[in-house]
């Protein structure tokens, strides 16, 4: 695909933003359908079942993982030089960043992708969660929260200055990354059957985890043909989130890929939840799950910007490239809020919203 003319036409960043979009469409009509949302994947597990939100979550994750190492395999894509692979990475961020970030999705009741789909049909609890995490998020970045931040991600850095590709840590050939991602694809399958979940479901699960491909195929399109050195990237929503909101504050921001995915998002769950009819405002229940999901849009914006990345963009974006600290991430956000819940003990806490 020739994007030359398209840049020409409207510039290399105006083109950014607009890949954003169209993949943070992609993002909001598939997850706003599936339900997606690895807070609600991790409850369910937490009490013991192994139903529809856990199949969703691993089907949303193999799709990404088949795609992504499918593209690299057929040389459509490459993914070495992209944002989260090319630097260093923080083991002792993704630890402490993974533990706050999943123990703060389970208070908040939605991980921070979850809370912007749900902002965009009405949920006011979102809203309000979603600019405390957007908020949270920037001054982790370079506010008074930025050198707590910087402490503890040095604490245990990766070698080499770059992420670990944990194919090669491990001596795997490329193609264990699509066998990895087909494996754990018939156990969402095997999990969808026995749950009786629906070929449309199922299908904007699949969705979900192919924008994080889509998002990774068109910024290194972008990449290959632009005049200024081009992050290939994907989904996200910790940085984004922040440098969405900075960019309406202050004139001097320019259009970057982040700041089309965020409105993408918003756009994408709105118009599903409209031809869904499934609009509706909502908002807090009471005192304390006010205080709770602030509290947790506090933990998910410090946690994810400290993690190198959020739910999605560690837990499927990272993941389906195989940097080693975001599947370390990953699995100390499970960790964190599976030890939410149980502190918890799962009262008010549907497995899903």
């Amino acid at each position: 695909m020739d994007i030359v003319p398209l840049i020409d036409r409207i510039g290399e960043s105006p083109t950014a933003a607009l890949f954003g979009l169209v993949t943070g469409v992609i993002f909001g009509i598939a997850a706003q359908r599936s339900r997606f949302c690895l807070r609600a994947a991790t409850v369910e597990f937490a009490r013991g079942m192994m139903q529809d939100k856990v199949a969703v979550w691993l089907l949303t994750f193999s799709t990404a993982v088949v795609w992504v190492q499918g593209g690299q395999l057929l040389g459509l894509l490459d993914t070495t030089e992209a944002r989260m692979m090319a630097v260093t990475g923080s083991w002792s961020g993704a630890i402490v960043g993974g533990l706050i970030f999943g123990a703060g999705m389970v208070l908040a009741r939605g991980c921070s992708g979850r809370l912007l789909v749900l902002a965009a049909t009405g949920n006011l609890r979102s809203v309000v969660s979603g600019l405390i995490f957007a908020v949270t998020a920037q001054m982790s970045l370079t506010g008074w929260l930025a050198p707590l931040r910087d402490r503890i991600a040095a604490l245990w850095i990766t070698s080499g200055g770059r992420n670990m590709d944990l194919l090669t840590a491990l001596h795997l050939p490329r193609e264990a990354g699509l066998v990895i991602g087909l494996a754990i694809a018939l156990v969402a399958l095997e999990l969808s059957r026995r749950n009786r979940i629906g070929f449309t479901r199922l299908v904007f699960a699949s969705g979900v985890g192919f924008a994080a491909a889509v998002g990774y195929g068109l910024t290194y399109m972008l990449s290959q043909s632009a005049f200024e050195p081009v992050q290939i990237e994907s989904l996200t929503f910790t940085g984004p989130s922040a440098n969405t909101l900075m960019f309406f504050l202050d004139r001097t921001s320019v259009l970057e890929f982040d700041v089309g995915l965020v409105p993408g998002v918003v756009l994408g769950s709105f118009l599903a939840a409209l031809f869904a009819k499934e609009l509706k405002f909502q908002g807090f229940e009471g005192p304390t799950p006010m205080r709770n999901a602030m509290i947790g849009a506090v933990m998910m914006g410090f946690g994810g910007m400290l993690a190198g990345g959020c739910a999605i963009g560690a837990g499927v974006s990272g993941g389906s490239i195989f940097a080693g600290t975001a599947w370390l991430a990953l699995f100390c956000m499970w960790i964190g809020g599976m030890s939410m819940d149980a502190i918890l003990g799962g009262r008010g806490q549907p497995a899903h919203v």
